[in-house]
């Protein structure tokens, strides 16, 4: 199963695949899309659109995580993360990917165990977790491979084994085994 995370950007948007054989998730490819901060927004975003559609379609993940909005105080910083989020969902949609989405704080519980790890604490445990000689950089690209980490550690263990579980199955599992509290959460059971 692949899973291909996206940290959205407007500056810099991180993206990372990971496959797994229910077991071990190991890394696809990460990295980070950059526009020179000269170009118009618009083009920025242009770039963002046509590179993950590119990415997508190299890497044919079953499904795409993504990290969702979160309360900004700067108005304008949000709006523009805003729109290089949708450009993000817009290009998983028109892969074909099924969607789905974490908050930042879900995302640093999955990985590091704590829902304000700082920057450093989340790329370390993505190098823990994939095996990796160094921290994935930058930052983003650590981000986004916590995204994927993150829909991985959510699956129910029967969906994480099944070799052929296609794109729809895992999206339904996920929605109906999905705790809304930490209070519902129940590690799975092997076996």
């Amino acid at each position: 199963m692949r899973i291909f995370g996206i940290d959205p950007g407007s500056e810099r948007t991180g993206y990372g695949c990971v496959e797994t054989d229910g077991r071990t998730p190991r890394l696809i490819i990460c990295g980070a899309i950059t526009a020179p901060a000269d170009d118009p927004f618009p083009e920025r975003l242009a770039r963002i659109h046509r590179e993950l559609i590119s990415l997508l379609a190299g890497c044919t993940p079953d499904c795409v995580a993504i990290e969702s909005l979160f309360h900004a105080v700067n108005v304008r910083s949000a709006l523009k993360l805003g729109h290089a989020r949708g450009v993000a969902v817009l290009a998983a949609v028109e892969a074909g990917c099924p969607v789905v989405e974490y908050s930042p704080a879900e995302v640093k519980r999955a990985v590091v165990g704590y829902g304000r790890a700082e920057k450093h604490q989340v790329q370390q445990m993505v190098q823990l977790l994939l095996g990796l000689a160094a921290p994935p950089s930058p930052h983003d690209a650590a981000d986004a491979l916590a995204i994927a980490i993150c829909h991985l550690h959510s699956l129910p263990p029967q969906v994480r084994l099944k070799a052929d579980a296609t794109s729809t199955d895992v999206v339904s599992a996920f929605s109906r085994t999905k705790p809304r509290s930490w209070r519902q959460y129940r590690p799975p059971t092997i076996g």
